[in-house]
């Protein structure tokens, strides 16, 4: 590296400005997409993400008008402003997409995931799994003398802290659907 490259790198990265710059912060997005519901869809929205390095932290799809052949999917992502933007851009362009709406800046919205959680454990622990599923409001739906499987459905942050909590008790399997959500109001 010759001086010119160095100090280039200096001034982006430097020990004195440690603070991220507002478009270097990454934010989490839900977006609603809605598209024909026709073979190979998914795959080119999908390749949309995989193809520019983008993760989908979820991802659900569901017919929503029979008559009108048209399924909805519902992507949580992560990124800058800048990158948000791009992919909202990227996902209009492709020919079966509908609409794009970004929840997340559009107004309040509603996030709701199901999650089942096997958990293995006796005595004590299998008397607290029990207790904090009834504060959580858990149903179980399978029982055995030495396990449960319990399901859960809210904000996808309760999912995650009744997860962390089954963890020390014996928490053996986890499955998710992820999130489903919808713009609240009119």
């Amino acid at each position: 590296m010759n001086a010119l490259q160095i100090k280039k790198g200096a001034t982006k990265h430097s020990a004195y400005n440690l603070r991220p710059t507002f478009s270097e912060i990454e934010e989490r997005h839900t977006l609603a997409v809605l598209v024909e519901n026709e073979p190979g869809v998914l795959a080119r929205v999908i390749g949309l993400f995989s193809g520019r390095g983008y993760n989908i932290e979820s991802l659900t799809v569901a017919e929503v008008d029979h008559t009108g052949h048209l399924s909805r999917i519902t992507i949580v992502t992560k990124g800058t402003p800048q990158v948000i933007e791009q992919i909202k851009a990227q996902l209009g362009r492709i020919i079966p997409v509908h609409e794009v709406h970004d929840l997340t800046v559009e107004g309040p919205s509603v996030e709701r995931e199901l999650a089942m959680m096997k958990v293995v454990c006796g005595g004590d622990k299998r008397v607290e799994a029990l207790r904090l599923a009834d504060i959580f409001r858990a149903n179980v739906v399978d029982t055995t003398l030495h396990s449960f499987i319990f399901e859960l459905t809210g904000a996808p942050e309760k999912i995650d802290a009744f997860a962390d909590l089954m963890r020390p008790l014996g928490l053996s399997e986890l499955a998710r659907t992820g999130v489903a959500a919808l713009s609240r109001g009119e």
